[in-house]
């Protein structure tokens, strides 16, 4: 019997850069987002760079779950990840919006490639003087 794995931060720590791709989020939100969430204060390495492990990595998408996708307030979504963490269901909660959060993007792309496919949508341009 083979197990399967769900998809997840698999890096022992990420940089701010990392975790804006892996969370579609601008550094600026992940500041603000420290600011409000107490539990959201990544480490610093020698350089005071931010590295955040794969665990914060999934409660950012929590809180991106709740703040864009179930419309909470900044202070409604601070007071389900308490009764979260008092419930202890806060690991699961955040996988499970790490997961559909990722399920989202997931089918927005292929929606997207469907599109150009179908040529209803035009292709991306592409890049400019050798840029990815």
């Amino acid at each position: 019997m083979t197990t399967t794995t769900s998809p997840r931060p698999v890096q022992e720590f990420y940089s701010i850069g990392e975790v804006c791709a892996l969370t579609d989020l601008k550094p600026h939100v992940l500041r603000y987002w420290e600011s409000q969430f107490r539990f959201l204060n990544p480490a610093k390495n020698r350089s005071g760079n931010r590295v955040y492990k794969g665990r914060e990595v999934e409660l950012i998408m929590l809180v991106k779950h709740l703040l864009y996708t179930e419309k909470f307030t900044i202070d409604g979504a601070r007071q389900r990840i308490d009764h979260y963490r008092r419930t202890g269901e806060l690991r699961t909660s955040a996988h499970r919006a790490f997961e559909a959060e990722m399920v989202s993007e997931l089918r927005g792309t292929v929606e997207t490639v469907l599109g150009i496919l179908d040529g209803k949508a035009p292709p991306p341009p592409k890049p400019v003087n050798g840029e990815p």
